[in-house]
């Protein structure tokens, strides 16, 4: 339950329970399910008031619960409990106003680290709750609370006893009124008692200092009332006459001043023998209280980098805005926005720079979109748009187009000119979704088909996308169990020296054999891949199976056989490439001679010194490294001499179509003539005819890939391949 040794020693003397708080037989309870946060709470406590109070720690609301019934049934005095907020099997709220129910003399304090202000008020209504502490506090505010609570606690037991006195004793009065005074002045409260006629009677210097009244007032009704009511804003003038004017139960409410000050008002009547005997008004200046909670309030519900309504308050407008939809017959928009390989940006130029490209998007989308219209950060490089009161999908189109063309122009950040561009998913109520969840499902669904057509563009929700997103969401769900269950396999095409016909590398190609859909194209999971970073782990094992088998073939005689492999743009820069490399290569034991890494040439364009070092680090290992897709980028021809590239490979749409006349036969002289210049290899491929072949050849092509020479194989086929070609050369 809580610390046994705590309770066994708060226990150890028995006696009757006294109106009067007897700290020696008094427990203060903490319950909170973290329990360094409970340590901790109890270590501050203990230091300061252990010699004079038990303080019992439990971590849920039922321990609590049960504990407050021993220590009572065994005559100990409950002064205050300290309740977290936020707990699995029960809130803090709920647990208070429980407690509140069996002892209400008990004072509460509330542990929240995201003030609610519903849940708030609705314990000082139902618990009586005597303050909220927000996470984290400073040691120093929660003792003097909690020492000004347990004030509070024993003047409200001493004003009891006081009463029962006055009952008793009628000579006693004039002490009992003296001892009430020292009792005002002492708390932190600004005190005003009424008799039952409404008069004043009495009021406290913190009375005269909250509401900055002159201290020579006299003790005069109407005076006072006018003073103070000259110093409130409306209705909050009114709220307090009905107070001066009638006695009612005990109420609880703010007050706000013209000079921006806030009060918290609390009433309380004063019986004797069922008769009203007068009215104690307490008041409590809370100004910086309400400014922290407006602030923690606004955090809730906005984002903390661009200050934009987070996904909480946005589910909360849409909500509100569909409300209004259905009412008024009227149609809205839901878009979601991802911003497209931001996080490229963010990788490789840190997150300063991507949170400056994040502010600097917003205030062009803010730009882009009505007044009334909301845009919310969803998380990430997501964004969700609210466009209320559309006549049609035309209106949500413009805005869509509006935004693309918005992100066109580059953004100087710092010293970096980026570019960047969106995808758009558009969902439309009430024809794509009658509730919230349909609707962001659904233009979710719309946002993953434009990311999947190339991006930068925009694609409203159509049934038709809904099965094409299940298809891709199974084919992503099915990848991530597919190296597990050993689906990959590698197949082997050869790359040929025309000149000897010899086969003197073999690139190594992965396939994806499904067990429901059979052999899955490259071109549709490696982009999958890449996008959720299983491409590393897939990449590792391509790598290595591919070295192990060359190692193999080495073997057999095959001793200057090299593997080419390809590095995907996400593996190229992974962290722990290298390094990855460098055990595979231990592993199988492959000479690093023997191994050939293919890297796109627009990969190594994403951070030319990023990139450049990690290609040197690769051939400073003795690793060839080979330029992929060349023709097809945007890289400078300087970077060749820059990078430590050995091959140039001849993107095959510069293959396809060659001919004499053609403007590819000009681009494949110029590269292989670029090639030769720079002491380069290289290789054409996509060589699917002799015609080709030849021509390749009279451009000084002397290593080329293709079906002309021979299809993908698998491991087996191509041992018996290069085993045949050895035996001709013998």
């Amino acid at each position: 339950m809580g610390n046994n040794q705590t309770k066994n020693s708060a226990w150890q003397s028995k006696a009757s329970l006294s109106t009067n708080v007897d700290e020696s037989r008094a427990a203060i309870i903490c319950v909170d399910d973290e329990p360094v946060i409970l340590s901790s709470l109890g270590e501050q406590l203990k230091r300061s008031l252990g010699q004079k109070y038990e303080i019992e720690l439990v971590d849920s609301g039922a321990e609590a619960i049960a504990l407050c019934a021993e220590l009572v049934a065994e005559g100990i005095q409950i002064p205050l409990i300290i309740s977290d907020q936020i707990m699995p099997e029960m809130m803090g709220d709920e647990l208070l106003i429980k407690l509140h129910a069996l002892y209400p003399d008990t004072l509460k304090i509330l542990l929240t680290g995201q003030a609610n202000a519903d849940a708030v008020g609705n314990l000082v209504n139902a618990a009586a709750l005597y303050r909220y502490v927000t996470k984290p506090w400073a040691q120093t505010d929660l003792i003097l609370t909690v020492e000004e609570a347990l004030r509070r606690y024993q003047q409200e037991q001493q004003l009891a006893e006081q009463n029962q006195i006055l009952l008793e004793v009628n000579h006693q009065l004039a002490s009992a009124i003296s001892l009430l005074q020292a009792t005002l002045e002492a708390t932190a409260d600004g005190i005003l008692v009424l008799n039952e006629s409404g008069n004043v009677i009495n009021y406290n210097q913190k009375f005269i200092d909250i509401w900055g009244l002159p201290n020579e007032i006299e003790l005069d009704r109407d005076q006072i009332l006018t003073l103070i009511l000259a110093e409130l804003t409306e209705p909050y003038a009114n709220s307090l006459k009905e107070r001066y004017a009638q006695f009612n139960s005990p109420k609880f409410n703010s007050l706000e001043l013209k000079n921006g000050k806030v009060l918290e008002c609390y009433s309380q009547v004063q019986q004797l023998q069922e008769q009203t005997m007068g009215q104690v008004l307490s008041f409590r200046d809370v100004t910086e209280h309400k400014k922290a909670q407006t602030i923690i309030q606004h955090q809730a519900f906005h984002d903390s980098l661009t200050d934009l309504p987070n996904r909480t308050l946005f589910d909360r407008e849409l909500a509100k805005a569909l409300n209004q939809a259905q009412q008024r017959n009227q149609m809205l928009a839901v878009v979601f926005i991802d911003l497209d390989r931001f996080k490229t940006i963010n990788d490789t130029l840190g997150h300063a720079i991507g949170d400056l490209l994040l502010k600097s998007v917003v205030k062009r989308l803010e730009r882009c979109v009505r007044e009334k219209d909301i845009i919310a950060r969803w998380g990430g490089d997501e964004f969700t748009l609210l466009l209320p009161e559309i006549n049609c999908r035309d209106d949500a189109t413009a805005i869509a187009q509006r935004i693309l063309s918005a992100l066109k122009p580059g953004f100087k950040l710092d010293k970096h000119y980026l570019h960047i561009t969106s995808s758009l998913g558009i969902a439309v109520f009430p024809d794509d979704g009658k509730d919230a969840e349909t609707l962001l499902k659904n233009a979710d669904v719309a946002l993953y088909w434009v990311k999947e057509k190339g991006r930068n563009n925009y694609q409203h929700y159509a049934l038709r996308l809904n099965s094409q997103a299940h298809e891709l969401l199974s084919l992503e769900n099915s990848l991530h169990y597919a190296l597990a269950r050993q689906e990959f396999i590698l197949y082997y095409q050869p790359i040929v020296e025309v000149q000897t016909n010899k086969i003197v590398k073999l690139e190594a190609l992965l396939r994806w054999q499904h067990p429901d859909l059979g052999v899955v194209a490259p071109d549709l999971f490696i982009p999958i891949a890449e996008e959720n970073g299983l491409i590393v782990d897939i990449g590792a094992w391509a790598l290595k199976t591919a070295c192990a088998q060359t190692k193999a073939w080495q073997n057999m005689g095959l001793s200057d056989l090299i593997i080419s492999v390809n590095l995907s743009a996400r593996q190229f820069y992974n962290n722990d490439l290298v390094k990855t490399v460098k055990q595979i290569l231990r592993s199988t034991e492959l000479s690093p001679h023997c191994l050939e890494l293919e890297i796109t040439e627009t990969a190594t364009m994403r951070n030319t010194k990023l990139a450049r070092q990690i290609l040197l680090d690769l051939h400073q290992m003795g690793i060839s490294l080979s330029m992929d897709d060349f023709g097809t980028g945007y890289s400078s021809l300087s970077y060749l001499k820059d990078f430590p590239f050995s091959t140039i490979k001849i993107d095959r749409s510069f293959v396809q179509d060659l001919s004499f006349d053609s403007s590819n036969f000009s681009i494949i002289n110029a590269i292989t003539t670029l090639g030769a210049g720079l002491n380069l290899q290289i290789i054409a491929e996509g060589v699917e005819s002799e015609q080709l072949k030849n021509l390749l050849k009279t451009l000084h092509c002397d290593y080329m890939q293709g079906y002309f020479f021979s299809l993908p194989i698998t491991a087996e086929q191509a041992t018996k391949l290069l085993l045949n070609s050895l035996s001709l050369q013998q």
